[in-house]
């Protein structure tokens, strides 16, 4: 018996069709995962097998259940892990457990046996804010609070975006668990280390199933999207300006919360028109860091400078020589591209014919001109980060800061992103980047990893691994990460 059938889904937005005549079995116990580009489709048929959305036409059964006639049959069979909003942050941790026990008619007592092996090991923090827990911590909440009714199908819509690799790992040891018991687990991801841990995968692309197989067979069908050439590291080197000259100087920064100290003794610099790689397992402290530098937060002791000013007396003339991009938020989504670009070069102190003009170049370049009028919330979310990395640089600061700026995004858009942060640095500007995809850390000239708010280690790609002994960053990241000792962040 196939514990999901999907036979001929479509469905409209408007003119946009984000499915189109979808079919696709997967079998009782199966690890199955959904993938393709941003916009595919993904998120669209997860929401209908959920029974959160109605299709235009097809028909779909859930454990052998209708999702339009027998909605309540579905949805106390199944646990769904939504990419963006999962958890309420203001409420504590056994609060967000009592409320979806209680959303499915049960008690956190009656499921408990049910949630042991993963919730035990956050039980602890209790007490503690959703808001406040860490990337790894979260998920292990949120994967407690979608098993606590004993579903018998999972769904899991890129549960592991914005986590660190090692918390990625054991994310996926546990869903191995999961699968042992026998339940079924449905996965979007980008990742293509968890795309090989599904047993079979369908390739989505706008809106079309392309191919269903096992995961291999599937990424090197469609290399060209999942598997693009790397960057020419050698190439683009030789188009950067980097200089000796230092725009970024710390020495032994601290910050600490009570006794708590989340950056402790830190001290580094970076040259300009450097790519500086920020790394750091989920907690050890980075935000923090880049929070002190960008003048966003005042250091407990120690001392620095950004673009030659004191981050702890100029902020505000730190604030107009550099520019930032966060995963979470750099755009209005409801302003249009045109709009978007001129509310930020205005912040940034910019004349009005300089705006003008320098927005006719950027629309050109991004070829986004016959989209200027469109709301930024219609993009895919590729083009948003696309353009809100040029709109964070679009004054020429000295240093532009990236914290995570491609989480979630399909490795073909991730290669284009970095061409524009190649670009960037040709053109002298610094670059201050932290993300979880180690593949992006070898493009960086150089990349620290902090481990309980300290660098344990710093230097070139080649050298790190050399120093090591590890075949890539992410067997050296993973192998700095798991030393870590504090568990509390």
């Amino acid at each position: 018996m196939q514990a999901i059938e999907v036979s001929h889904i479509s469905k409209s937005y408007g003119k946009v069709r984000a499915l189109d005549d979808v079919s696709f079995s997967v079998g009782q116990g199966e690890v199955f995962g959904l993938i393709g580009p941003d916009g595919a489709g993904k998120t669209t048929l997860f929401r209908i097998l959920c029974t959160l959305l109605l299709a235009d036409q097809g028909t779909a059964s859930v454990d052998g259940y209708d999702v339009v006639g027998q909605m309540r049959q579905i949805r106390s069979r199944v646990g769904y892990m939504p990419g963006r909003f999962s958890l309420y942050q203001d409420l504590t941790v056994r609060e967000n457990l009592e409320f979806f026990a209680t959303l499915f008619g049960t008690t956190v007592e009656e499921g408990y046996d049910s949630i042991r092996a993963i919730y035990s090991q956050i039980e602890r923090f209790a007490d503690r804010k959703a808001g406040a827990l860490s990337g790894g911590m979260k998920q292990k909440l949120a994967l407690s609070c979608a098993l606590v009714h004993q579903p018998t199908i999972l769904f899991l819509d890129e549960p592991t975006t914005g986590v660190d690799p090692v918390s990625r790992k054991e994310f996926w040891e546990m869903l191995g668990t999961l699968k042992e018991r026998g339940i079924t687990i449905v996965a979007s991801t980008p990742y293509l280390d968890e795309v090989r841990c599904c047993e079979r995968v369908a390739f989505l692309h706008e809106g079309k199933v392309q191919g269903i197989d096992k995961p291999e067979l599937i990424l090197d069908r469609f290399s060209a999207i999942f598997n693009p050439p790397g960057i020419d590291k050698s190439v683009a080197v030789t188009q950067q300006q980097t200089r000796q000259e230092n725009v970024i100087e710390v020495s032994h920064l601290v910050k600490a919360f009570g006794s708590f100290h989340a950056v402790d003794d830190i001290s580094f610099s970076v040259r300009r028109g450097e790519i500086f790689g920020f790394l750091g397992a989920n907690g050890a402290g980075k935000t923090t860091a880049m929070h002190m530098l960008t003048g966003l937060n005042q250091p407990t002791s120690g001392t620095g400078t950004v673009a030659g000013f004191d981050i702890c007396t100029q902020h505000e003339q730190i604030k107009k020589h550099i520019g930032y991009m966060s995963q979470r938020f750099s755009l209005y989504e409801d302003l249009t591209v045109r709009e978007n670009i001129r509310l930020f070069a205005g912040i940034y102190g910019m004349r009005d014919e300089e705006i003008a003009r320098k927005t006719d170049q950027l629309l050109e370049q991004l070829q986004f001109t016959e989209h200027k009028n469109d709301l930024v919330g219609s993009l895919p979310l590729g083009w948003k980060q696309k353009l809100a990395f040029s709109v964070s640089i679009f004054h020429d600061p000295d240093i532009v800061f990236l914290d995570e700026p491609t989480g979630g995004v399909d490795p073909a858009t991730r290669r284009q992103f970095w061409e524009l942060i190649y670009e960037a640095a040709g053109r002298g500007i610094t670059v201050f980047v932290t993300t979880h995809y180690m593949d992006e850390a070898e493009y960086c000239d150089r990349i620290s990893i902090m481990v309980d708010g300290k660098i344990s280690a710093m230097g070139t790609p080649e050298e790190l691994k050399q120093l090591f002994h590890q075949p890539d960053i992410d067997h050296v990241f993973t192998y700095l990460a798991r030393q870590a000792t504090r568990s509390s962040d």
